[in-house]
């Protein structure tokens, strides 16, 4: 008996120009496998597909979702019954296609939903991770803790036992032709569950800007384990917090936070920011990208810098830095955060302007509402 022929969801990521490769099929990464060899695969294991269905198809089908970003849904005939080709376009932040989901399955009956996904788009310029409201879909996401843009210190934050910073870093703040990663994370939630996302993400530096293109799948299942953090992870946190350490990742030509490896200085508002740079004062940044000359030659450094705080003005603040050991990006520093005085609020900073939001007030109310503690063990 000849029974009904389904090829599952395969992901094809389109993040380059120079052309197309396959993130994932079902549930497996693919770590940028060549899209025609998996196509002829695919049909290979469904011979009943074959005498109605072709790579050349499936082809077309693709190139048309990627070039007119529009789903496609084709009913072709086999031997085994009539079956459909389905393939739907995953877009990014400006509207433009970060992949293309296609699923072959019999035309009888509901198709298979394909996995969640959306791509996001990391520029270097302003080093914020740009989302579209798509991203909210997402298990592990709340709706009302969506923006626009997110910086890479936010989304580490909301990462658990994830081992890759550095190379994650190094791409993002070096983007470079050919540069490509992917890689899983599980955001923590209260529950103690797991999301689990695939990232597929590629280096771009030409017309439309210096970065990197993101796709990110959602690939939570029901069977994942509960999550929990080691208790080396959970020890030197709290070793940590008894000792009032805070201990940051500083991109020092870029005067930002990268990551931070305790639980963040309570002090600091450096989350939900229009530009992460404003974690630190506009007259004392030169400052902090001064210390790059000792720190690169592998000396400290230290500087007394103002932060911006929760209440909308700053504390002084001490950085003791350090090289960032074993990277190849030399910009990297390991900050000791700590408290040097008490807080200037804003109306006596001395600023002119008219102190404007530079930040997503709403959504960071209720991050801290639902994160009381404002900290995650990573």
């Amino acid at each position: 008996m000849r029974g009904r022929a389904v090829i599952p969801w395969v992901t094809v990521e389109t993040l380059a120009p120079e052309g197309f490769s396959v993130a994932s099929v079902g549930g497996t990464a693919r770590e940028f496998a060549d899209w025609r060899r998996v196509l002829q695969r695919q049909l290979a294991r469904t011979p009943a597909l074959y005498d109605g269905l072709t790579t050349r198809d499936i082809s077309e089908v693709l190139r048309t979702s990627v070039e007119q970003a529009i789903e496609v849904d084709r009913t072709f005939a086999t031997k085994a019954g009539p079956h459909r080709l389905i393939a739907r376009p995953v877009f990014g932040p400006a509207g433009d296609v970060h992949a293309v989901q296609w699923w072959a399955g019999p035309a009888t009956g509901p198709a298979v939903p394909p996995p969640v996904a959306v791509g996001a788009t990391w520029e270097l310029d302003s080093q914020t991770l740009v989302q579209p409201p798509g991203i909210a879909a997402l298990s592990g996401m709340a709706p009302e803790e969506y923006a626009p843009r997110m910086s890479i210190a936010e989304f580490f934050h909301r990462v658990t036992g994830f081992d890759r910073h550095a190379e994650v870093l190094d791409l993002l703040y070096r983007p470079e032709s050919g540069g490509r990663l992917q890689f899983e994370v599980s955001i923590l939630r209260p529950a103690r569950r797991a999301t689990r996302w695939r990232i597929t993400m590629r280096a771009r530096d030409n017309e439309r800007g210096r970065g990197a293109c993101w796709l990110i799948e959602d690939i939570t299942s029901d069977e994942d384990p509960a999550v929990w953090p080691t208790l080396e992870s959970v020890g030197l946190r709290e070793a940590h917090r008894r000792a009032g350490n805070h201990l940051a990742v500083v991109q020092l030509a870029h005067a930002s936070i990268s990551h931070w490896l305790t639980d963040p200085a309570p002090w600091m508002r450096w989350d939900y920011l229009f530009r992460p740079v404003d974690v630190f004062h506009p007259s004392d940044r030169l400052r902090l990208v001064e210390q790059r000359t000792l720190v690169e030659a592998g000396d400290s450094a230290e500087t007394t810098i103002r932060t911006l705080n929760y209440n909308g003005g700053y504390t002084p603040t001490s950085l003791l830095l350090y090289p960032y050991p074993g990277f190849s990006n030399s910009e990297l520093a390991i900050a000791h955060v700590t408290r040097a005085g008490e807080e200037i609020p804003v109306a006596e900073n001395g600023d002119a302007g008219d102190h404007r939001p530079i930040g997503y007030d709403d959504q960071l109310r209720h991050w801290l509402a639902v994160h009381p503690q404002h900290s995650s063990v990573n």
